[in-house]
């Protein structure tokens, strides 16, 4: 075994048991460690949660895959649920801009066109021709790191960003394009931005690549029953191969001792190296080896002691507040346009900043009950606090009028569900990338410890499982997956041509 390495049959302690936490655990234990997770809520899954409306399974946090990458499908193919994938019904999405639903631009990477033409319909003429001047202006360094919006805004003007860019980047940071890192969120623009001048020039590159190697199958799948369903089956899969998953042990105590303790405090396994001791409520582990998979503040907490260099980091890592109104309505009543929802710029100063038609998006909703229509709206971005003090009610109440003003629908919901998600998404500012190698540096001098989840890789579910396969690997001996994440993190929204 490596000084940073487990060996078969020892004890892994992995401390959360988001989807994050729980790949981590389901990779350790193909490894053959012994493992125990650690969740301090009442449930697994974090921001994949199912529910229910109105009698139909729904998803009340993320509701997608990106199938482009391979991890989350994979793991889910692993866990049982192969034959539960499936795409969307329709992917035709549309904008709410300008005072009207507008087809969803396509010949663009992340909003930003390879020709003015392109987003003909979004902008407006003084929009498209601040695009033409793209080809005659001089080089924009980008250097370490830039800000999209502030890059994309230079070459191209700001309306692209503010009606495009930045409600594509809000619906998966809840952030702000100003503030998102390009290298970090949107890295094959960044890649683009350092070896072209014009940057339509080199989306047309971008996308005559992808033309000549076409990608074969959808972009997204969902699984029948919701999302929601994934880390059940991967706690389940975890289980059944011997690993233990405690709920409701929230760790207050994260501690490097180099000798095992009596059976009172759970003696570690023999082995080289550093021990950790966890304690969490009553419970007290000792572990070769541990893997962190929460929240940033919660894992600043956890290292102040051991690490306080990776604490401040992450300290520094900002979160944005969300909240999801689900509502269903009976499709006799309700009508809405054909399509899978819509997407709405902040600058056009509504209250939602999406709506997502989820019974028209999975086939799977309106198979379950044909007789209801289930609509999700979200509200809350980064900086926003006062749209998230409302009640329920008030909630539900803004959700309905933007859905009227967006799309006529103005039938009364038979139920509504409001999902709050505090300090859901961390956010990714200019620099990101670089305190995420800071983290990993203040990390990797202590053996036996690694980090993982959506404060570092991606917010995405399959950057949250590459994150975690590669925590797993570097407990392991292999550091060559952390090290590849640092460097080029997983995107976690589509940006490819065509879209």
């Amino acid at each position: 075994m490596s000084a940073t390495g487990t060996a078969a049959g020892q004890h892994v302690v992995v401390i959360g048991a988001g989807i994050a936490g729980l790949a981590a655990a389901h990779r350790l234990l193909e490894r053959g460690a012994r493992v125990t997770v650690l969740e301090a809520s009442d449930r697994v899954g974090g921001k994949l949660l199912p529910g229910e409306i109105a009698g139909v399974r729904v998803d009340l946090g993320a509701e997608s895959l990106l199938a482009r990458r391979p991890e989350a499908v994979a793991l889910a193919r692993e866990v049982g649920l192969a034959g539960h994938l499936q795409p969307p019904a329709t992917a035709t999405a549309s904008i709410w801009t300008r005072g009207a639903l507008r087809p969803m631009p396509k010949g663009h990477v992340m909003g930003v066109p390879g020709t003015a033409a392109a987003l003909d319909g979004v902008l407006s003429d003084e929009g498209l021709a601040r695009i033409e001047r793209d080809a005659d202006l001089p080089r924009t360094e980008v250097g370490e790191d830039v800000a999209v919006g502030e890059y994309v805004a230079a070459r191209l003007g700001r309306e692209v960003v503010d009606r495009l860019v930045e409600p594509l980047l809000g619906g998966v940071y809840a952030g702000d394009a100003y503030r998102i890192s390009m290298r970090s969120a949107v890295p094959q623009l960044f890649e683009a931005a350092r070896t072209h001048t014009s940057l339509t020039g080199a989306v047309r590159e971008i996308q005559a690549k992808a033309a000549a190697n076409p990608r074969s199958g959808p972009v997204f799948l969902g699984i029948a029953g919701g999302v929601g369903r994934l880390p059940l089956a991967v706690a389940e899969s975890v289980r059944a191969r011997g690993g233990e998953i405690v709920t409701g042990a929230p760790v207050t105590e994260l501690r490097r001792t180099t000798a095992p303790e009596g059976p009172a405090g759970g003696a570690r396994a023999a082995g080289p190296g550093p021990a950790w001791r966890v304690v969490a409520g009553d419970r007290v582990l000792h572990a070769d080896a541990v893997v962190v998979a929460v929240p940033a503040s919660a894992a600043a907490a956890l290292l102040a002691t051991e690490s306080p260099g990776a604490a401040a980091e992450l300290r520094a890592v900002e979160y944005a507040s969300m909240a999801l109104i689900t509502l269903a309505y009976r499709r006799s009543e309700a009508a809405l346009p054909d399509g899978s929802g819509f997407l709405v710029p902040p600058v056009d100063g509504r209250t939602i900043k999406a709506s997502t038609f989820a019974s028209h998006k999975w086939g799977w909703i309106a198979d379950e009950d044909p007789d209801v229509l289930v609509v999700r709206t979200s509200v809350g971005r980064y900086g926003e606090t006062e749209v998230l003090r409302r009640d329920d009610a008030d909630l539900v109440a803004v959700s309905r009028r933007d859905l009227a003003a967006a799309t006529g629908l103005t039938a009364t919901p038979l139920e509504t569900r409001v999902t709050r998600w505090t300090d859901g998404l961390p956010q990714y500012p200019v620099g990101h990338h670089a305190r995420v190698a800071r983290i990993r540096e203040h990390v990797a001098e202590l053996p036996g410890l690694a980090v993982c989840g959506a404060p570092y890789d991606g917010v995405g579910v399959p950057a949250c499982i590459a994150s975690a396969r590669a925590a797993a690997d570097r407990i392991g001996g292999d550091p060559r997956g952390v090290q590849d994440l640092t460097a080029h993190p997983v995107p976690s929204l589509h940006g490819g041509a065509g879209e």
